[in-house]
């Protein structure tokens, strides 16, 4: 953490000794910004502290934990050079997350280099912050996240039309020292044929080719609840490769809000196997908020109260939110996993939350069920 903040101080040091001058406000964050623009830096983090109580068959349990707690710096240098990094600290280690460097190249695009999420899937690249439900959704267990690679994104059309390409190596802990010829190329393009004040309309495909290096191929969920039993699991041998196919849409139309997602994932082996995984989310707020989006490859942003929960003002917004994920990995006979979640957000003001969930999980393991009922819940502050 020391040499994190001495890192900081640096750049923000550099900055001031290249702008006349600079300036500090906050922004849901701490942010300082050089007057002509071309310098900025920005401290921030998050805290989601959980609790879960679930059933799974005639028995009972319980348990907490810091789901994350993260600290990161972020910031631009002469107008076109970016930077984030950001740690975990959850679970009492210390692991990457958002490690990389990004620059605008003229006629070129953006290329972005580092340790940051591949580009699959609409809800998996929305920050955990401002996800509707406490956990993402089952067909999360398939898809790619953070990986090390190198990037090239553009926008096109103002804004409306988006390409994000990208070479990866299976890297989590932001190393990989291996040599050896595992590549993952991952791909997406969205599209925007609504953007306007109230109204949404976010369409897009994305698409991975990835090996293994060990020729192994595992899957694992539970039933969004991430203090849970795993209901589903699945360890294949001799994969030579997989391809996942995704697809995504999301509405907003004032306060209301209808999200989902299909994903198709092609495993090569000794005998070829195709899984499949979705979900479908509809939300309101009751207080006359509205989901906002940042951008297509972002997501979803911040929910900003219309009144803050506070004396003299008001009781924050209200959110109601219902979804309703599969994942089928029956033909490698580990049955299908269905969930179903109900929830409630309750917004104090746009950097805290309480969330609500109840969570419905049943595994169908060729006629044969498991059942597990949650109630978790979170509260979270992020700056």
């Amino acid at each position: 953490m020391k040499k994190i903040l001495l890192f900081s101080f640096s750049l923000l040091m550099f900055s001031i000794g290249n702008s006349q001058d600079f300036t500090a406000k906050w922004g849901n964050g701490y942010k300082l910004s050089s007057s002509d623009g071309e310098h900025s830096l920005k401290f921030g983090g998050r805290i989601m502290s959980d609790y879960a109580i679930w059933n799974n068959g005639d028995e009972t349990f319980s348990g907490t934990e810091f789901r994350r707690v993260r600290f990161f710096n972020s910031g631009k240098v002469f107008g076109n050079m970016k930077y984030k990094l950001q740690l975990d600290f959850a679970g009492g280690g210390v692991s990457f997350k958002d490690v990389y460097m990004e620059v605008a190249m003229p006629y070129a695009g953006n290329v972005k280099v580092g340790h940051f999420k591949e580009p699959f899937r609409l809800e998996a690249l929305t920050s955990s912050k401002y996800i509707t439900f406490m956990e993402r959704a089952l067909p999360i267990a398939f898809s790619p996240e953070r990986n090390v690679g190198v990037m090239l994104h553009e926008s096109f059309m103002d804004d409306k039309l988006s390409i994000q390409a990208g070479l990866f190596r299976e890297a989590s802990s932001g190393n990989d020292k291996m040599i050896d010829d595992v590549r993952n190329i991952t791909t997406r393009i969205t599209f925007l044929p609504i953007n306007n004040d109230n109204n949404l309309l976010h369409l897009g495909a994305a698409f991975s080719s990835r090996s293994s290096s060990d020729d192994t191929y595992s899957v694992s969920s539970r039933a969004e609840n991430h203090l849970g039993t795993k209901l589903l699991d699945m360890d294949l041998d001799n994969v030579t490769g997989m391809n996942l196919m995704g697809a995504e849409m999301a509405f907003v139309m004032g306060s209301f809000s209808v999200q989902g997602e299909y994903v198709m994932n092609s495993v090569e082996a000794m005998e070829d196997y195709s899984f499949s995984g979705y979900y479908g989310q509809v939300s309101y707020f009751l207080t006359g908020e509205k989901r906002k989006y940042k951008n297509s490859l972002a997501g979803f942003d911040r929910v900003k109260p219309n009144k803050n929960m506070k004396e003299g003002e008001g009781l924050g917004a209200f959110e109601l939110a219902a979804r309703y994920s599969s994942m089928d990995l029956s033909e490698a006979h580990a049955g299908t996993l269905n969930d179903i979640t109900v929830g409630l957000n309750w917004y104090l003001n746009p950097c805290t939350r309480l969330m609500f969930n109840y969570v419905m999980g049943t595994l169908d393991d060729h006629g044969v069920e498991n059942t597990e009922n949650t109630f978790q819940c979170r509260i979270q502050i992020d700056f």
